[in-house]
């Protein structure tokens, strides 16, 4: 179940009491704390406040370092301008401005504001935690959690199978660029590029996909017949899992209790 460490692998060796639990619950209480944060009522400050403050806990207790987790959330946040209009459509409470394209005139409502950004600090938030679990947990050892909490053995195929075959496309990449590079001239003169013009380095990257896509394919072909002819039959073979101590089940069900006080609170005060 090991798999080489790879640029692309989120996963941080620390020694903390988060990289200590168990995979199981750090994965249940992550997915606690993501539904959480999906049901709590749209304008609850004071509690994404609080879920805010968690969050940054666990970044501290993992040895992750906020900066390094607030970093890569901030990724996430462009997508959430996806729920942009949500501002003008929701016409709830008083119109705050107004804003004139053509012959169409947008108007703002506290309502859309509110909600627009609830969406965004939810997501910001569920991501840092979704981070969390990436940066302190073995894949594999995800992929075992997933099914002992008894997800369907199709879905964590797929989970498995795209995260290898990620790491495959980002060497045959690698190896397409270095041949690349062993190929080309570069120029003495200075601030002369080598290569081509804009339209001509454009029309070689194009060719360069089509190609890592076409050899993408025959690689994992010959991946997945080498799989199958060692008896892989879709499903991820590992052994029995351990049952989980007291300190697991401790943090498991003061975690959840703790979660289930911050939904009921923020109901409480919406």
């Amino acid at each position: 179940m090991s798999m080489h460490v790879h640029f692309l692998d989120p996963y941080r060796s620390q020694v903390s009491p988060i990289h200590s639990l168990d995979a199981r619950v750090k994965f249940v209480l992550t997915l606690a704390f993501i539904f959480t944060v999906a049901l709590t009522p749209s304008g609850a400050w004071a509690v994404y406040i609080l879920l805010f403050t968690l969050v940054l806990c666990v970044e501290i207790l993992s040895a992750l370092g906020v900066g390094y987790v607030l970093k890569r959330s901030a990724l996430a946040l462009p997508f959430v301008l996806a729920a942009f209009p949500v501002i003008f459509t929701l016409e709830q409470g008083d119109p705050l401005f107004s804003l004139q394209i053509g012959s169409w005139t947008l108007t703002a409502y506290q309502g859309g504001v509110e909600r627009f950004l609830s969406i965004g600090l939810k997501s910001w938030i569920s991501v840092q935690m979704a981070i969390i679990l990436a940066s302190t947990t073995p894949f594999p050892e995800l992929l075992v959690a997933m099914r002992a909490v008894r997800m369907p053995r199709l879905l964590v195929a797929i989970f498995g199978l795209m995260w290898r075959y990620l790491f495959v496309l980002a060497d045959e990449a690698l190896r397409m660029m270095r041949a690349r590079a062993s190929r080309s001239t570069q120029s003495d003169t200075a601030g002369l590029r080598s290569g081509g013009r804009l339209a001509w380095r454009a029309k070689v990257t194009g060719g360069m996909v089509g190609s890592l896509f076409l050899r993408g394919i025959e690689r994992s072909d010959r991946i997945y017949n080498a799989m199958l002819a060692r008896g892989y039959d879709g499903e991820i073979r590992a052994l029995p899992l351990p049952g989980l101590g007291a300190s697991n089940w401790l943090v498991l069900f003061a975690c959840l209790a703790l979660l289930a006080a911050l939904l009921g609170l923020a109901y409480l005060l919406t």
